[in-house]
């Protein structure tokens, strides 16, 4: 009974990520012991998820990616909400736990989506379809489910993102060194190329875009996309709670209390007109 009772309690969850006894820690296998000092923390975020090591080329690539989605400033919801969490007197984890959880559809969700998008084109261009034609049947198809905004491609601050050709890049360069296909880097541009014939102007990738066809090259689950671009937008939500703490402040809202919203209801009325 009682050995039966050890294995059900030893059970209750299963993980082959992490196994511990007293005085050892193992992450799939290694000791951590051996990880630390010679691991960086990107390719930790690969053998947590990925269950091995990174080559080195897969490695630079993750934290290019990492690194460039870590801040876009107050302007990014994210980012206001954990500077205006710190003014209502809360601590660091609660400002980046608010500002986490604002990582939606809309706003971090893009990377996903354009991953998806991604792998529906590499689908169908590989069952046979011209990769032109194959992506503007899936853009097509994309557009009706889910309407006219294309995830990863165009900004509403930037013409061109900045941060996009120089990871696209890094990609091309990994793929003459055979580290990776170069396939999704083709798709993404085949987007942008067929974007530019529809609407007679350049739609660029942007950082999701990009951030996308590394995740996609790397050969990473298109959920994933959202979680890394967590950890990354953590970086900068992070800084940017505690540089407000030191500025300190006290409730500073979304806009300066000069400005007050516009109001769309009823006119003014009273109890006794009703």
């Amino acid at each position: 009974m009682a050995d039966n009772l050890e294995d059900q309690v030893r059970g209750w969850w299963r993980t082959d990520i992490i196994d511990m006894a007293p005085g050892e820690i193992r992450y799939h296998g290694y000791p951590i012991e051996e990880l630390i000092g010679r691991l960086s923390f990107t390719d930790m975020i690969w053998l947590m998820l990925r269950g091995q090591l990174p080559a080195a080329g897969q490695g630079r690539l993750l934290d290019a990616a990492l690194m460039a989605a870590v801040d876009h400033g107050p302007q990014a919801p994210s980012i206001a909400i954990a500077r205006m969490a710190m003014t209502c007197g809360v601590s660091l984890n609660n400002a980046m736990a608010s500002a986490v959880n604002v990582l939606g559809d809309v706003h971090g969700g893009a990377g996903e989506q354009a991953m998806q998008l991604y792998s529906d084109i590499a689908q169908r261009h590989g069952e046979g379809t011209p990769l032109a034609e194959a992506t503007a049947i899936e853009l097509d198809r994309f557009i009706e489910l889910h309407g006219k905004f294309i995830p990863g491609f165009g900004h509403r601050f930037h013409p061109v993102d900045p941060r996009a050709g120089r990871l696209l890049a890094l990609v091309d360069e990994a793929a003459a060194r055979g580290e990776v296909s170069g396939q999704f880097a083709a798709i993404g541009r085949s987007i942008e190329q067929v974007l530019a014939e529809r609407k007679g102007k350049r739609i660029p990738m942007n950082i999701d875009g990009a951030t996308a066809v590394i995740y996609a090259e790397l050969g990473f689950a298109a959920p994933l996309a959202r979680g890394l671009f967590c950890l990354s937008r953590s970086v900068g939500i992070l800084a940017h709670a505690w540089e407000q703490a030191g500025q300190g402040g006290r409730n500073k809202g979304p806009i300066p209390r000069q400005l007050i919203w516009q109001y769309s209801g009823a006119p003014e009325r009273h109890l006794h007109d009703e």
